[in-house]
């Protein structure tokens, strides 16, 4: 998968578009979910029992193509400690998600809203944490300054887009969880990035979308 098979500029963005849902929708109760537990055939939980959240898919329009704007989760956090994370967090009420990607990306990473061209949600996807993860997939315009909040990004970096649509850089790994359970899950390393978990199976489900092939 490479950038030279897309089409470019106005054209590549109505591409994408066309393949997600509506940027003013919620998070569909009866829509199709990706989850944690996809591996293993975990059917996940009720989705009143689930915490709304959003994350933004920020493509960053470069000379060389599109790369996709990550952090490295700050080491004092409680939970996913220096994880590699799409910027986001939880939905405030009445917020639609795409007003909360773009305001929890300018919290963690400064991110100025205008630089922002949200086009379209994704396939939610439900954590084994209890979120319902909403992702917003916007066009990032170069010319923007980036400065990492302290207490919960640890560093900024981007990602070819075109590498983390190649299914091929994914591999299934696992894990034990604390209660004795083995979690199956996606990875890929780019970089030294070690990219996994509800980030990777985000991602993997944006590919999906766009391409219609089913990921093995």
């Amino acid at each position: 998968m490479n950038d030279a098979g897309l089409p470019h500029g106005s054209d590549l963005r109505d591409w994408i578009a066309d393949h997600l849902d509506p940027v003013g929708d919620h998070a569909c109760e009866g829509g199709p979910r990706s989850s944690d537990g996809d591996l293993d055939g975990w059917s996940g939980m009720p989705v009143d029992q689930l915490t709304a959240a959003a994350v933004l898919i920020g493509l960053i329009e470069r000379d060389h193509g599109l790369s996709v704007l990550l952090t490295r989760r700050s080491d004092t956090l409680r939970n996913h400690t220096g994880q590699v994370a799409l910027p986001g967090g939880r939905q405030d009420p009445g917020e639609k998600p795409w007003q909360t990607a773009l305001r929890e990306a300018h919290e963690e990473v400064g991110l100025e809203p205008h630089f922002v061209s949200p086009v379209g949600l994704s396939t939610p996807y439900q954590t084994g944490s209890g979120y319902l993860i909403t992702p917003v997939v916007g066009f990032v315009r170069p010319g923007f300054t980036l400065t990492p909040n302290p207490g919960e990004v640890a560093d900024i970096f981007e990602t070819p887009f075109s590498w983390l649509m190649e299914p091929a850089n994914y591999q299934q790994q696992e894990r034990q969880l604390p209660s004795g359970e083995t979690r199956r899950f996606w990875a890929t390393t780019h970089d030294d990035r070690y990219i996994w978990g509800a980030t990777a199976g985000i991602l993997r489900a944006l590919r999906e979308r766009l391409y219609g092939a089913a990921l093995g």
